[in-house]
């Protein structure tokens, strides 16, 4: 698998994947990062596995009677109507002891940072205790939707069940719905995929990449280098996805090449709205592209989409501040082979060694983690973040912004180390102002309005 030129993407990026390992699904099917991520919390043995088998209908994940069966997280695709492509994760116990066990349930509380909606899965005649405690309060500090299973009432009697789920009813707001429910007898199974769909709030407003840019009849003029780093036979997942979405919006989308530009240009009895390029061919494009026409990037728009542009444009004024020695994170939300000529481990380092005058020390990451001290780095380079949802790239934003080093993707930095960041920030007014003032703008999740109240029978 070759390197892409301006994102990231998995080196098992194939029709067929593992749902275990994180891995993207072909491009004929929804990307991982575009679907909404329900991850299932609970003690071990609390049936957390057996509910997403019955949500899904088909066996997921593996069922077994013994304590701690699921010991790393397990990622599932699936469709959920009207919600659409979701995700559910099966985590471990959160309740799992020993040094294994404090391991699992870490990575289990990692997931938060990708959760769109939690399914608290009760083992309802063990009752409530001090493990959905914890969980409830994390969920309450990220304000996350909640759907409480109250499993295995088929043990229990109607009366026992009714006296339950009132009491557990009346320790949360009443947006969150408590349903009681047999993974083993599928009961209430309809009823908790009902609460599911309506705490996922289908209709809520979704992000755009690029249909708020454009007006239907709009021609944009896309520029898709292809080298040795360009996937074989195929175009990279966030052409795919901007082709998509002016499509969906009614604008033509024109793909070329670079050394194409001019012809392309002169083709075209109206200018076109805007060109996009890939962040690599900035210097190339910028110079191909009249001063009149709108230029951005791939990586760009997906610095919107994914996560805080205005913060990333804030992080880029960072470099400036570079020293010779600096401590540079260079970050990939996925592993891949790397070309000779790898965007991350090449061609930024000697685009910023170039800006520094000397040399500086990086340390590259790839995959979900980031390292543990982040403090340590002067700044954090981050790649397009096309496989990541986007609470998981605001998290990791978020997070790097906390340990107070600025940070900046790889569209958006290499357009200020090429001299073109304002050109390139046009279409997005509150971002140019950050790079033109003293202004910072804060990371601005969109969250639900519902907190959480934690709470036992």
């Amino acid at each position: 698998m070759y390197k892409p030129a301006d994102h990231d993407l998995p080196n098992n990026a194939h029709p067929s994947h593992s749902a275990t390992t994180g891995g993207a699904a072909g491009l004929n099917e929804t990307p991982r990062g575009e679907r909404l991520h329900i991850a299932v919390f609970g003690r071990r043995n609390a049936g957390k596995s057996s509910l997403i088998n019955a949500i899904a209908n088909q066996e997921v994940s593996i069922v077994s009677s013994t304590p701690g069966t699921t010991t790393d997280p397990v990622y599932k695709t699936m469709e959920i109507l009207p919600i659409g492509p979701v995700v559910l994760v099966d985590t471990a116990g959160l309740d799992d002891e020993g040094i294994l066990g404090g391991e699992r349930v870490r990575r289990s509380l990692d997931v938060l940072d990708k959760t769109d909606l939690a399914l608290l899965a009760v083992d309802t005649p063990e009752g409530w205790g001090s493990p959905e405690d914890k969980i409830v309060s994390l969920l309450q500090e990220r304000r996350l939707p909640l759907v409480v299973a109250l499993n295995k009432v088929d043990v229990l009697s109607p009366d026992t069940v009714a006296r339950i789920r009132t009491a557990a009813a009346n320790r949360f707001p009443p947006t969150v719905p408590v349903i009681p429910a047999s993974a083993r007898t599928k009961a209430g199974i309809e009823a908790l995929k009902s609460a599911i769909i309506e705490a996922a709030s289908p209709d809520r407003e979704e992000p755009t990449l690029i249909g708020d840019l454009v007006q239907a009849g709009d021609t944009v003029i896309l520029v898709a280098p292809i080298d040795r780093s360009a996937p074989k036979s195929r175009l990279i997942l966030p052409q795919v996805q901007v082709i998509r979405d002016l499509l969906d919006h009614h604008a033509q989308a024109l793909t070329i090449q670079s050394e194409e530009l001019p012809a392309a240009l002169a083709s075209l009895r109206n200018p076109p709205r805007m060109v996009i390029t890939d962040s690599q061919a900035f210097k190339t494009v910028n110079t191909l592209t009249p001063a009149e026409i709108t230029l951005t990037s791939f990586s760009i728009l997906f610095a919107r989409y994914k996560g805080d542009l205005c913060e990333l444009a804030a992080g880029a004024k960072a470099i400036e501040r570079l020293r010779r020695g600096d401590h540079i994170l260079i970050a990939e939300a996925c592993t891949h082979h790397r070309t000779d000529d790898d965007i991350g481990k090449v061609k930024i380092p000697s685009w910023l060694e170039q800006k520094v005058g000397g040399k500086l020390s990086y340390t590259w990451v790839s995959g979900g983690t980031l390292p543990a001290d982040l403090s340590e780095f002067q700044l954090v380079v981050h790649c397009g973040a096309c496989m990541l949802n986007r609470r998981q790239m605001l998290a990791r934003l978020h997070r790097i912004t906390s340990a107070g080093v600025p940070v900046v993707n790889y569209g958006v930095g290499i357009a200020y180390l090429h001299g073109i960041l304002p050109r390139t920030l046009s279409p997005f007014p509150d971002a140019l102002r950050v790079i033109r003032s003293r202004q910072q703008c804060g990371l601005q999740p969109a969250q639900p309005e519902d907190t959480l109240a934690p709470g036992q029978f």
